[in-house]
């Protein structure tokens, strides 16, 4: 992955580049610290060659894994960057990816092994975005 500040102004924007078997998820928290962002929105495009999305069931208080073992399309990427409680940037990610055959599937982004590519740009916000463990979900939540 390679990442480049386009606007070095505030509020900054980045750019992320990620190359054939990176691996997307963990490559968006590395952009987010290499660049200290605090808060900023993410998009991107690009494509799998397999990924594991998350369905947060709230009962069992954890993602279920939704396993995509194919080549895919990522047709969208949104999410944040918010500071955790350790004070690290946080990636908060969603994806839709598409399949071969038009159908889609999407959920929270937990792994994505890239093919051929995957470009995301960080928007950064003017203000710091926190996260705080909610007792209730058990989930780093924003707080504002």
């Amino acid at each position: 992955m390679r990442t480049k500040l386009l606007y070095d102004k505030d509020p900054r924007t980045v750019a992320a580049v990620f190359d054939t078997d990176d691996e997307a998820a963990d490559g968006l928290v590395s952009a987010a610290r290499e660049h200290a962002l605090h808060a900023a929105s993410v998009t991107g495009i690009g494509g799998f060659r397999s990924a594991v999305l998350g369905y947060f069931d709230p009962h069992a208080r954890e993602y279920r894994r939704i396993p995509v073992d194919e080549q895919v399309e990522v047709l969208s990427l949104t999410g944040d960057v918010a500071l955790g409680e350790d004070g690290q940037p946080m990636v908060h990610a969603h994806v839709v990816v598409g399949l071969a055959d038009g159908t889609t599937r999407g959920g929270h982004l937990l792994e994505g092994r890239v093919r051929p590519t995957l470009e995301v740009v960080f928007h950064e916000s003017p203000g710091h975005l926190q996260r705080r463990h909610d007792p209730t979900t058990g989930l780093p939540l924003l707080r504002l």
